[in-house]
């Protein structure tokens, strides 16, 4: 059984009927995903609820987002909502929805160390964008990089991979970790693109940070040679304990929001190569905005998983 970490309370973060990154994406996902040839091997597990964390959530949360932010979203959460920039919406449930998505989040890491297979955890709002003290581009709280702290927390892991696929590059998950020698960040995205980071000579304090800036037109024909030749050496020489996959699928060629031509299916030739590498993967969403081709990418992603799952068993 494949775990999914999914919650109707992601759809309750409302950032408007015409905003991009809106509940209609995980709608999409969920009917497809239910609707696959192996939909009765999926178990859809919901995240831990808030109010049963105790101090791990919070704890969690804190050590990456200084207190006074995360009181601050809630503030504005509970006076009807409003923008924390431009385009990062905060409604009335969106404070929940967002702790929700770090506590399954978490509760990924903890599945995967436990059962030493993948996990995906289907949840919104997204994170990578996220700065310690500003959320920016659709995202609240920084997700993955809270996952990778939390995960060197639990017996056995010494050090965290994190690959970011998104078609945007991950600022604030690089920014976060960047200093940290037992977490290793690598990411491919359009250049020039939003947020204008992630050059290629950025490489971090210990050398542990991989950027790869991506022309737009690129297919899987400029993608694979990296994954094949670059990434996994440099993860395999880190030797994680570990990988979270920041699993953003707007680079498709359908997305509205970009300009890179990846098929839905070229998804799970990126899964393949993650596999090669280990089995402990926690894969989270991030962007998407075809609802078509997320729903398809992320099928070709657990589909992949499920069928390594087969294979080793």
């Amino acid at each position: 059984m494949f775990p999914v970490y999914y919650s109707d309370t992601f759809l309750e973060h409302d950032t408007g009927r015409f905003h991009p990154e809106n509940a209609g994406r995980l709608a999409a996902v969920t009917t497809t995903l239910k609707q696959a040839a192996w939909a009765n091997q999926i178990e859809w597990r919901s995240p831990t609820p808030i109010a049963s964390q105790g101090t791990r959530l919070t704890d969690a949360l804190y050590a990456i987002h200084p207190k006074n932010y995360v009181q601050a979203v809630a503030t504005l959460a509970n006076h009807g909502g409003g923008h924390i920039d431009p385009d990062t919406v905060v409604s009335p449930r969106s404070y929940d929805a967002a702790l929700l998505a770090v506590s399954a989040w978490l509760d990924g890491v903890n599945q995967v160390l436990a059962s030493g297979n993948p996990a995906f955890v289907l949840a919104r709002p997204p994170g990578h964008h996220a700065l310690p003290s500003q959320g920016m581009g659709f995202c609240i709280f920084s997700n993955a990089a809270i996952a990778a702290h939390y995960a060197l927390q639990q017996p056995g892991v010494q050090r965290v991979a994190i690959l970011d696929w998104d078609v945007h590059h991950g600022n604030g998950t690089q920014a976060i970790v960047e200093t940290n020698p037992n977490i290793a960040f690598c990411s491919l995205h359009e250049w020039p693109q939003y947020p204008g980071t992630g050059a290629a000579q950025d490489q971090g304090q210990h050398n542990t940070v991989l950027n790869f800036p991506m022309p737009a037109g690129s297919t899987l024909a400029d993608y694979e040679p990296i994954f094949r030749d670059r990434i996994i050496p440099f993860f395999q020489a880190f030797q994680p304990d570990l990988l979270l996959v920041s699993a953003g699928y707007d680079a498709n060629r359908a997305d509205p929001l970009a300009n890179i031509s990846l098929q839905p299916s070229d998804y799970g030739v990126f899964t393949e190569y993650c596999l090669r590498l280990t089995r402990r993967i926690v894969f989270g969403l991030e962007g998407g905005y075809d609802y078509e081709a997320l729903a398809q990418s992320i099928a070709a992603t657990i589909g992949t998983c499920l069928s390594g799952l087969e294979v080793s068993c």
